[in-house]
């Protein structure tokens, strides 16, 4: 799985997939309201008051919906993500239909007008997911050497300095790639979520962790994989100087070390 694509709160209105449209008459209808959309064309609808459906193009490999499926039925056996009620797909694309939780994305507007709070919660939530899931269970894995396999598709196709993050944009790609040959030892192994920025983390209206979402590259690896992107993607949704709220409400100190390596990984991969 490579890295997760880039989304955003839709801002113009958002054409409903034919195959969406057929699962809302043949459930009796209701309210589409579009959520998110990424970059990669991936959409995201609240379905009423009680449900999610995400649809994504055919030839999107970056996103399986199937896939997502299977690890939240997964993980959902031990701790808090959205129940599935639906998945598919046909030659347009795929579908995930799951049941809607009482708690508001980390990146909500009241959330980032409070982001101590925010970053607070995402640390701790993301302690509640690492030693919730059992690793020896775990049929799914996140590590270096399948990421970094799809670091190496991407820069086939041309991908470098010019797509990735400004932390890595002076690096060569000859540069960037050698450094993912030097992973640092194994902290500690984890049912990583994935992908474990900002908005994945649900916050109840107290703002104390409710659950997670959005959990398609579920699998094991170094807790610093989620740990290093969660506390980075702080600054991108709330600004400079909230990721150390993370790491501490974690229960964690900084690792300088894998924390830049992680990063890049994801960068690249």
């Amino acid at each position: 799985m490579s890295r997760p694509p880039l989304a955003m709160i839709p801002t113009r209105p958002v054409p409903v997939p034919p195959a969406v449209r057929s699962l809302v008459d043949a459930s009796g209808g209701g309210d589409l309201v579009p959520v998110w959309r990424n970059d990669l064309g991936g959409l995201t609808f609240r379905w009423g008051t009680d449900r999610y459906v995400k649809w994504v193009a055919a030839g999107t490999p970056e996103i399986d919906l199937l896939a997502e499926a299977e690890r939240l039925a997964w993980a959902s056996r031990f701790t808090a993500v959205p129940r599935v009620l639906d998945a598919g797909r046909d030659e347009a694309g795929a579908w995930l239909v799951t049941e809607a939780i009482d708690a508001a994305s980390a990146v909500d507007p009241r959330w980032v007008a409070e982001p101590a709070t925010a970053a607070a919660s995402i640390g701790h939530g993301l302690r509640v997911l690492h030693d919730a899931l059992p690793v020896e269970d775990c049929p799914f894995t996140w590590g270096i050497e399948e990421r970094t396999a799809r670091a190496d598709e991407r820069i086939a196709d041309g991908e470098g300095p010019t797509e990735w993050f400004p932390e890595h944009a002076a690096l060569t790609v000859t540069e960037a790639r050698a450094r993912l040959d030097v992973a640092p030892p194994v902290d500690r192994l984890v049912v990583c979520h994935g992908d474990a920025c900002a908005p994945n983390t649900l916050l109840h209206a107290d703002g104390s962790f409710a659950a997670h979402v959005d959990l398609g590259s579920l699998g094991v690896a170094d807790r610093w994989a989620d740990l290093a992107v969660a506390a980075w993607s702080t600054g991108w949704n709330y600004g400079p100087g909230y990721d150390g709220i993370v790491y501490e409400a974690y229960g964690v100190e900084p690792d300088p070390e894998r924390i830049a390596y992680y990063r890049l990984l994801w960068d690249l991969g």
